[in-house]
């Protein structure tokens, strides 16, 4: 697997409110932090080398944004709507993802580390290079996705749908789920754990004693 680029922020910013840092849908260079944005609607909107931290926005709309260079650490993103974004060096840490929508994005050396992540959807999204670590992905969608180099290490993806996304060359033999969705013509080549061959047999019919 190859090494994820961490996004490259410098190690001196000016520590802003949210609203001093946006100009004309832009925020550039800049620590934002213990604040809080509830439905707000921030289409196209553009970050570069941002460090978001304990920040709360709660079903905000960041639909088609530009993001590169960002961390997103202790964040509530809960039910926010990313769909149709690039999302380029990108690491969301410790925060919670309920529900977040990441639909249609397209997603480059980004990692997702100790995120509660239940029922969010990565469907249609175009992933490369991008890695979950000890996330908690159950329920969430990753329907007809393109993933490479794609790693999910520690995670539960117990619910998660899989469906029209190829699994060739995954490994996810870490992960728990006692149900998985997935289309078995797309499974050829995913590395899982002995355990995991009961729900895969039972997708194909079989009864198992």
């Amino acid at each position: 697997m190859n090494t994820i680029q961490k996004p490259k922020i410098p190690e001196q910013l000016p520590l802003l409110s949210f609203s001093e840092a946006l100009k004309e849908d832009q925020i550039k260079e800049a620590v934002i932090e213990n604040g809080s944005i509830t439905g707000d609607e921030l289409h196209h909107l553009c970050a570069e080398q941002v460090i978001f931290r304990n920040m709360v926005f709660m079903d905000v709309s960041f639909r088609h944004m530009e993001c590169t260079d960002v961390r997103f650490e202790k964040c509530d993103l809960s039910n926010a709507d990313f769909s149709g974004s690039i999302i380029h060096r990108t690491a969301f840490q410790n925060s919670k993802l309920l529900g977040v929508n990441l639909a249609d994005c397209t997603l480059r050396n980004v990692q997702f580390e100790d995120c509660h992540a239940n029922y969010s959807s990565f469907s249609y999204s175009n992933m490369k290079h991008v890695r979950f670590a000890h996330c908690a992905l159950s329920e969430s969608e990753c329907n007809d996705a393109a993933l490479e180099h794609t790693q999910f290490d520690a995670c539960d993806l117990d619910g998660a749908n899989f469906i029209g996304t190829s699994l060739f060359n995954m490994d996810i033999s870490t992960c728990t789920f006692e149900d998985m969705h997935v289309s078995l013509d797309k499974l050829k080549g995913c590395r899982i754990a002995p355990a995991h061959a009961i729900t895969f047999a039972r997708a194909l019919g079989a009864i198992v004693l």
